[in-house]
């Protein structure tokens, strides 16, 4: 049943100044947050009781104030570029790879309704996701800013900066299950996730709409389940239909699935998705 696929570049290697960039991007944006902290810290630990004392508490409550619009407008602007801009052409890499792993590659990839209906969808959701990201480090960061304000006010000693960083990492993002992790890490993890997704989402919808193909060969990592990472249902190396390719695009972060077009298997229906090769 296997037959030789046309290889190009890689989905990976056309995704990879993307990713790079993106995640770039977001460590910029998040440097302005957690220089802002660093500065306030040492700024609050100078200020002695006293006269003077409460005019240069406002001054430095200013100067992050300021930094944390900063950081604001910075984030909002990657997420708009991203979303508008970035997963529109990432969905364009991702149908353009399968064209030319299909042998079609001066085939013309255009924006048909229903190719603009499912990067509009994925669009708005990533949109949202990031956006909801940022609101959490922007309450974060006001917690700490309360925090450390009354920490200063109240100071009869030594200003504690390093229990008041500790209390307040502005250089991670906390999970849903109350885990936090490096600011970096979750960047690099949630972009890839919404980039491969993204892509495959547009091969998988290219191969269906515009070439016909019921059946797409995965490439995975060897250990990699379909569902899951863990799951015992592996991806590597077997046949799935396009609608099961659409449900599970992807697997978990950092997964280099690709998809490629199995063109002598147009017409048929009678595979069982999950076959292996």
């Amino acid at each position: 049943m296997s037959t030789p696929v046309r290889r190009g570049r890689t989905l990976r290697s056309r995704l990879l100044s993307f990713i790079t960039g993106a995640v770039d991007k977001v460590r910029a944006a998040w440097s302005i947050l957690t220089t802002a902290q660093t500065r306030l810290l040492n700024a609050l630990a100078m200020i002695r009781p006293g006269r003077g004392s409460a005019t240069r508490l406002r001054a430095a409550i200013a100067v992050f104030n300021t930094s944390l619009g900063a950081f604001d407008r910075a984030t909002r602007a990657f997420i708009e570029r991203w979303a508008a801009t970035d997963l529109p052409l990432i969905y364009r890499e991702g149908a353009h790879t399968l064209l030319e792993n299909a042998d079609r590659p001066l085939s013309r990839f255009t924006w048909t309704t229903g190719h603009q209906a499912h990067i509009t969808a994925l669009s708005a959701q990533y949109y949202a996701d990031l956006t909801a990201r940022l609101q959490e480090a922007l309450q974060r960061a006001r917690r700490f800013l309360r925090a450390a304000q009354d920490a200063a006010r109240a100071r009869t000693g030594r200003f504690d900066t390093a229990l008041l960083r500790r209390e307040h990492p502005l250089d991670t993002i906390t999970y849903a299950n109350n885990s936090r992790h490096p600011v970096d890490a979750w960047a690099r993890a949630a972009i890839t996730w919404q980039a491969v997704t993204t892509a495959n989402t547009g091969a998988a919808r290219t191969a269906l709409d515009d070439l016909g193909v019921n059946y797409l060969e995965v490439r995975d990592g060897p250990d990699c389940g379909w569902e899951t990472h863990d799951s015992p249902d592996r991806a590597n190396r077997t046949l799935r239909t396009v609608q099961d390719a659409l449900a599970h695009p992807n697997s978990h972060p950092h997964c280099v699935r690709e998809f490629l077009p199995r063109m002598d298997l147009i017409g048929r229906d009678d595979i069982l998705s999950g076959t292996a090769l």
